[in-house]
């Protein structure tokens, strides 16, 4: 049968719950905790501070690197001699924008989080780079200058675009206190090369069943799914298959038993 349970980004037509119901997707809350496990980058947007001249009070943004620590706080590590740092030094209000990693089109799910960030004491520096350290299997390039780790302290709110009619603002309680699957933290990057070497090509033989298919990537996982990458030609879109029947994985050996099932239930 067919197992899709989402195409690409589709209008919003009956909320949140029923989109996150009908395309087999984690909650809003969960879905941006496990964002922020696979994303290694985002856009910070800082407030220009006075030292800018007339600059001053316009956003600034900036591509950083982040590592969220266990309640999904962003940690940061900064130059002092960045424009972004001087900013939050004199104003630590700013907004964090994320992406899901490999896909930077407008069906992409993203994340802008808006909150405080300040720089961390000095006592708690070494446990901010040993998140770094397992976030990004090394540390930030700190050879190249005096870099400190920073924290956004306070999250005030979260707006959420998920796809297939998914947009949500998430209580920051419930995304603070949620575990992300655990298939998002453990590998995170590597799992998706392993799994695309695996299953692109058998995938794109899948989606091209109803439509001629030129490439397939996986993109994104957790428990219920992943989302695929679909180029057609010189257009792209995203599209979620679900696993079959309401299973869940934890493991990239789970998950590709998952998706083979996938497969040959749509052969």
């Amino acid at each position: 049968g067919n197992t899709r349970t989402g195409l690409f980004r589709t209008p919003i037509s009956g909320g949140v719950q029923s989109a996150t119901s009908a395309h087999g997707l984690p909650r809003p809350a969960l879905a941006v905790r496990n964002l922020m496990e696979q994303a290694g980058y985002a856009h910070l947007c800082t407030v220009m501070s006075r030292m800018h001249h007339r600059r001053q009070g316009y956003p600034f943004g900036s591509l950083v690197d982040f590592a969220p620590d266990s309640m999904g706080h962003p940690i940061f590590s900064f130059s002092p001699l960045a424009i972004h740092t001087r900013n939050l030094l004199a104003d630590p209000r700013c907004t964090l924008v994320v992406q899901i990693p490999g896909w930077s089109g407008l069906s992409n799910a993203r994340v802008t989080i808006f909150g405080d960030v300040y720089p961390l004491p000095d006592e708690q520096q070494q446990w901010a780079h040993q998140r770094y350290v397992v976030k990004h299997h090394h540390g930030p390039s700190q050879k190249w200058g005096n870099f400190y780790y920073f924290r956004m302290q306070s999250i005030s709110d979260i707006y959420f675009i998920g796809g297939f009619g998914t947009v949500a603002w998430v209580d920051v309680k419930e995304y603070e206190t949620l575990q992300p699957d655990k298939i998002a933290v453990d590998g995170g990057e590597r799992n998706l090369k392993e799994l695309n070497i695996i299953f692109s090509k058998p995938l794109k033989e899948l989606l091209s069943k109803e439509d001629e298919v030129d490439d397939a990537a996986i993109i994104s996982i957790d428990s219920k799914g992943v989302d695929i990458r679909v180029r057609q030609g010189a257009q792209f879109n995203v599209q979620r298959v679900s696993f079959e029947g309401g299973q869940t994985v934890e493991t990239v050996e789970e998950a590709q038993k998952a998706l083979w099932k996938v497969l040959d239930g749509g052969r």
